[in-house]
């Protein structure tokens, strides 16, 4: 009878180790990166700008490409390459989910839309016209999670110096460049935007002038 209470203690403290060294429950998943599409002709850069989700195309397949079948006739001249896609998404309360526009540059319309990390390296898209005829597409990521735009009152931390992420690319294709919010040795670009020595002429996407216009 003596032992017994010697015994629980120690079952008890052996389950409480057990407890304490249970793994911490995962942190929310991060939507912002580089997303190669699901036809892979081009890749998005999503990051958060003055606390909204904005995507913009970050890399083509095909250099050159005009949004030719947008409706205003002011913009079908404008280049696809840093034109936006997700628009002012805002996350929904309690779930990792964002929600907005997105914009399909194929029939030029823009359609309601939420966009929900699946694990790490997928980022599912969703639309709709009109609260039916829903259909969607995975993204995979080619890029790391980026900080947002050191203007940004919702900024986050920057990477530590000397850190290195690495950028998976596809088969037969360039991987696009990385992400360069918040990077150094960028110089400015007309339009806003900024080149690095990789080619990168998106750069923080938060200082696009069809993002900044929107989000400020």
């Amino acid at each position: 009878m003596l032992h017994r209470p010697r015994k629980f203690t120690q079952t008890l403290l052996c389950c409480g180790a057990a407890f304490i060294a249970a793994p911490e429950i995962a942190t929310a998943a991060d939507p912002t990166g580089d997303w190669m599409v699901a036809d892979k002709v081009a890749t998005i850069r999503v990051a958060q700008c003055n606390g909204a989700m904005w995507g913009v195309v970050a890399w083509e397949k095909t250099p050159g490409g005009r949004d030719v079948n947008n409706p205003d006739v002011a913009k079908q001249s404008r280049p696809t390459l840093g034109m936006p896609i997700l628009i002012d998404m805002k996350k929904k309360p309690g779930i990792d989910q964002w929600e907005g526009q997105v914009y399909n540059a194929k029939d030029g319309k823009s359609y309601q839309s939420t966009i929900k990390p699946v694990g790490a390296d997928q980022l599912e898209i969703q639309g709709c016209i009109l609260g039916f005829l829903c259909g969607g597409e995975t993204w995979t990521r080619v890029g790391p999670p980026i900080p947002s735009s050191p203007a940004n009152s919702m900024a986050k931390a920057s990477p530590k110096a000397g850190s290195s992420i690495k950028t998976t690319g596809l088969p037969g294709q360039p991987a696009p460049p990385p992400a360069t919010t918040g990077s150094t040795g960028q110089k400015p670009a007309p339009g806003g935007r900024k080149t690095t020595a990789s080619g990168d002429v998106v750069g923080d996407i938060c200082l696009l002038p069809d993002v900044a216009r929107f989000s400020h």
